[in-house]
């Protein structure tokens, strides 16, 4: 199939990506409901087809085996779907081949907050995340910062930090408006 690079970015499927707990879910299905279209968080969909949690993919078949099933599921949707808002993982773009196709193929905008605020979720999230799983706070913080430069690609920056997810929401629908 081929890319659509050609295709206005408010015609291609939109991409939230971002490190874990940013608000790619909760900020994508408020994006969806604006825009009328359908909510996808990658990781649920791999969970809810292999009947299991992604922390239990992790612990059984491994985080190689999970990074080959994301790379599928995110191929397909991006060269398959059509209108969706789609929630990635936050490790999702360490893989170049999903960044590449992301890029050429949707509209892809970052969900940025800062480490200060972002650590005040660590407590809520830690559990269910398996990438956390046993890691200091100092191990966490390096994985954040090492992850910055990963998503430094994409088309638009959210504030997902300090305004509401109703307000990011609308920040991307005004970034696409923009576009026409």
């Amino acid at each position: 199939m081929q890319a659509q690079q050609s295709k206005p970015y408010h015609e291609r499927n939109i991409v939230l990506i971002g490190f874990m707990g940013a608000g790619k879910t909760t900020i994508g299905k408020a994006l969806a409901a604006k825009l009328s279209r359908e909510f996808i968080d990658v990781d649920e969909l791999i969970a809810a087809e292999q009947g299991m949690p992604v922390t239990e993919i992790f612990r059984t078949l491994g985080e190689g085996a999970f990074r080959r099933m994301e790379k599928e599921y995110i191929s397909e949707l991006c060269l398959q779907q059509r209108g969706a808002v789609l929630s990635l993982g936050g490790g999702a773009f360490l893989q170049e081949e999903i960044r590449d196709l992301c890029m050429a193929n949707a509209a892809v905008f970052l969900m940025d907050i800062p480490w200060e605020q972002w650590k005040t979720r660590l407590p809520l999230i830690r559990d269910s995340r398996p990438i956390l799983q046993n890691k200091t706070d100092e191990e966490i913080k390096a994985l954040y910062d090492s992850r910055q430069a990963i998503y430094e690609r994409h088309h638009c920056k959210v504030d997902a930090g300090s305004q509401t997810p109703e307000a990011a929401a609308q920040a991307i629908v005004d970034w696409l408006e923009e576009q026409k």
